[in-house]
């Protein structure tokens, strides 16, 4: 039994699950640029707490990769970020939170026409069915609102940031051999820096909010646990049990978001959510359970 991994990984994409929960939770307390900018804040004085001696150690590999870890982190953690807060003042969490299963198809079709990764029938029924799944929550339950474009505004952000979080991925191919602590340190410093500018036209605009109580909680939460835990968790349950096992328990977002934002917001569960979430987690299963052996 792998016990310990799957504590680490249900932590990990529980913490997750209810990223999106609390930037609902936030809206009124703290802006999305400024949430952003103190997720980050608080995120890399841990981060770089435990990390200095290894980024010293490491600098001579980072400093030929700079170009890629600023694109990790300012696509990955800022954009994806930025986009998800913004995106639930238009939407549900509960829509946000089952789009994101739009990720690893875009991930799978990227790999396919890049880099020409071998696929199978079943990955194509699989992942078909995920990006159904997907298309009735942007779509509300009404898949003809897709075919005139009239998508909700926060479903169309947040279907950007699904983009975003799985060119992120792809690039991760990519990242130079350093400790885990560095690969978290470097594009989390990147992700604080480019919510600079943000927040700065945030507040030229005049929709800047300072957080009050409930504004610095949803930030401590995004800083010490969507960011840091989850991490941390997610790499642990890796070292025990493998990437490519480890990788099926991000199916779990969907899930914990949904049922984080039923019962702590109180949002309407929509048959078409429950029907949307079976397509999305069901095609991603069938698309792992019958992969091509070498894939």
């Amino acid at each position: 039994m792998h016990l310990r991994a799957y504590f680490f990984l249900i932590l990990a994409t529980l913490s997750w699950g209810g990223n999106a929960v609390v930037g609902k939770l936030a809206i009124g307390h703290v802006s999305p640029m400024m949430l952003t900018m103190w997720r980050w804040i608080f995120a890399c004085s841990i981060i770089l707490a435990i990390s200095i001696p290894q980024l010293k150690k490491d600098w001579p590999v980072v400093k030929h990769h700079l170009p890629l870890m600023a694109f990790l982190g300012a696509v990955g953690y800022t954009l994806f970020n930025v986009l998800l807060y913004s995106a639930v003042h238009y939407t549900t969490a509960i829509n946000v939170t089952i789009e994101q299963a739009g990720i690893p198809f875009l991930i799978f079709l990227a790999n396919f026409l890049l880099f020409r990764i071998r696929i199978s029938l079943a990955q194509v029924l699989g992942f078909s069915l995920t990006l159904i799944g997907v298309a009735l929550t942007a779509s509300h339950g009404d898949l003809a609102t897709l075919l005139s474009l009239s998508v909700n505004f926060g479903d169309g952000l947040m279907l950007i940031a699904v983009v975003a979080y799985a060119a992120y991925t792809i690039a991760l191919r990519w990242r130079p051999p350093v400790d885990w602590r560095t690969m978290m340190a470097i594009p989390a410093l990147v992700a604080l820096l480019c919510t600079l500018p943000l927040v700065a036209w945030e507040w030229s605009r005049g929709t800047m909010i300072w957080p009050d109580a409930p504004g610095w909680a949803a930030a401590l939460y995004t800083g010490l646990f969507a960011s840091l835990i989850a991490q941390i968790s997610y790499i642990q349950g890796i070292d025990h049990i493998g990437a490519n096992r480890a990788g099926l328990f991000i199916n779990l977002v969907p899930v914990f978001g949904t049922l984080l934002s039923v019962l702590i917001i109180g949002e309407e569960l929509y048959t078409f959510h429950i029907v949307a979430l079976v397509l999305a987690l069901g095609g991603i299963a069938i698309a792992e359970r019958w992969k091509p052996q070498d894939g």
